[in-house]
C-alpha cells in the first residue's frame, strides 16, 4: 500500500472538470485508489462521490493506493494531483 497527502492549491478545489479527469486517470491502473478527508473516505473512482466530499482550496486529502501497481501508479497520481489540484 503507498499514500501521499496532498495540500489542495486549486481556489475551486476538486470541481466537476478536473474529478473527471482524476477519474480517467485512475482507471488506467488496476490498483485501488481512496481518498480520505478528515473522517470521509471514498473510493476515487466514484465521480459523485468525489465531489461530495466538498474538498477546498487548502484542504488536505489522503490518497491511497493499494493493489498490483500501486508502485506506478502512485506516482502517477502524486504528479496528477500536483499538476491539477
Amino acid at each position: 500500500m503507498k499514500s501521499f497527502e496532498y495540500v489542495i492549491t486549486d481556489p475551486v478545489g476538486i470541481h466537476a472538470r478536473p474529478a473527471g479527469i482524476l477519474v480517467k486517470e485512475i482507471k488506467k491502473y488496476a490498483s485501488t485508489v481512496t481518498v480520505n478527508k478528515g473522517e470521509k473516505s471514498v473510493n476515487a473512482l466514484k465521480l459523485m462521490a468525489l465531489m461530495g466530499m466538498g474538498i477546498k482550496q487548502g484542504d488536505t486529502v489522503k490518497v491511497t493506493i493499494e493493489g498490483a501497481d500501486e508502485d506506478t501508479a502512485a506516482a502517477a497520481i502524486e504528479d496528477f494531483f500536483k499538476n491539477n489540484f
